[in-house]
């Protein structure tokens, strides 16, 4: 089945099933793995029952975990973070060219069912142009942002993104990517979720950890 087709399928199912849907969006986001700690390896045929999301398609693609035209609406992990914690994976844009080349996008400390609800990255969005840590909108002001790295479709991306006190830190292969120095964290219930995320773009997502991490203290 062609992309076209399937995403046309998947958006006509998702339509048909909306009715239904409605009591699932009411109330706190489904989480049922206890945690503090996770790990996917995707190696399996489908997403299953440790994931949600109000939208998209997402499935398993070759042991990995593949999103396209989602349309921001994330794929959430059924677990509360902690707090201070380090989530790494992989990451892969197999999208060249059109309106959202490269727009590798996740989402942490979300609601679990809500895109914007916690801190959006976005690496080589708006074009492939702009790479961003927001807070809550994307597009609005209060976010860290570089324009000097581009994705490179067809390479994986080893990422970790890790807080320790109001600090977010983003890295990317083993690099500091972007900071944000949130004087009032989100955190708690409605702020305490993760999610993979796309817009356009062929994105796969693989090696998924989740790790507690001990919150740095002023001396």
């Amino acid at each position: 089945m062609g992309r076209a087709l399937w995403l046309g399928t998947c958006g006509a199912v998702a339509l048909a099933a909306a009715p239904f849907l409605s009591p699932l969006l009411a109330g706190e986001a489904p989480a049922h793995l206890p945690g503090p700690s996770f790990a996917d390896d995707f190696e399996r045929r489908e997403v299953g029952p440790d994931w949600w999301s109000t939208g998209g398609p997402w499935m398993i693609r070759r042991g990995e975990l593949w999103g396209a035209g989602t349309r921001n609406n994330p794929l959430w992990l059924a677990m509360p973070l902690p707090r201070d914690v380090a989530v790494s994976f992989t990451a892969r844009s197999e999208t060249a060219t059109g309106t959202r080349p490269g727009d590798i996008k996740l989402e942490i400390f979300g609601d679990g069912r809500t895109a914007g609800s916690g801190y959006v990255l976005v690496l080589g969005g708006w074009g492939n142009s702009v790479s961003v840590i927001a807070r809550r909108d994307e597009h609005g002001a209060d976010r860290v942002e570089r324009t000097d790295r581009r994705v490179e479709p067809g390479r994986t991306y080893r990422m970790r993104v890790e807080r320790r006190g109001q600090v977010l830190r983003w890295m990317v292969d083993g690099e500091e990517f972007l900071v944000l120095d949130d004087p009032a964290p989100l955190s708690g219930p409605g702020h305490d979720r993760f999610g993979f995320s796309s817009w356009d773009a062929d994105l796969f997502f693989d090696d998924l950890r989740v790790e507690p991490l001990h919150a740095e203290r002023t001396p």
